[in-house]
């Protein structure tokens, strides 16, 4: 019966004490959303802009080069009948070259967006962390997560911290322009 006694009364108290050892220290848990703070931060705004400009300039300078291959191939099928084969071949042969000129050309400007936008969204993401990083351990946070990458399915929008990211990191972009 003793024995009993002994373990209700030892179970009593970890019950009692256990949560509230665990819970003095306030849970300070924050969730943000990188997708957010890229689109609404007036760095990311820029670095969207910049990259919509950069895009524009390569499909401008890619349109141009297609039309040039349109308009060469119109000229060599108006001129084709008058040709001799050897001509004909020549102007083929040309007309292969340009056109795989232009396929290198779309790839290289597709690699250099790919990299300018890695680079550009990289260097918002240290930014990001960094401030992050600060905020979490000025203002006491236990943890903060990326809604997407962290793998959050459900979160309380009271904990959601985008917005405060957003206008810190603003207001310290601001600063450095």
């Amino acid at each position: 019966m003793k024995k009993i006694v002994f373990t209700v009364s030892v179970l009593y108290l970890f019950l009692v004490f256990v949560p509230v050892v665990f819970s003095a220290d306030a849970t300070k848990i924050g969730i943000f959303d990188f997708q957010k703070v890229l689109s609404e931060s007036n760095t990311g705004k820029l670095t969207q802009k910049q990259l919509t400009d950069k895009g524009n300039e390569f499909q401008g300078k890619l349109k141009i080069e297609k039309d040039k291959l349109d308009e060469m191939n119109k000229a060599y099928e108006r001129e084709k009948l008058v040709l001799s084969p050897e001509k004909q071949n020549e102007k083929e042969k040309d007309f292969r070259n340009r056109v795989n000129d232009f396929k290198k050309m779309q790839d290289d400007f597709a690699r250099e967006f790919k990299q300018l936008e890695v680079q550009s969204l990289n260097k918002i993401q240290e930014d990001v962390v960094q401030l992050i990083n600060e905020m979490g351990k000025t203002e006491g946070y236990l943890l903060i997560l990326e809604k997407k990458a962290g793998g959050v399915l459900y979160s309380l929008e009271k904990i959601d911290i985008s917005d405060q990211i957003i206008k810190k990191y603003n207001s310290k972009t601001a600063k450095t322009n």
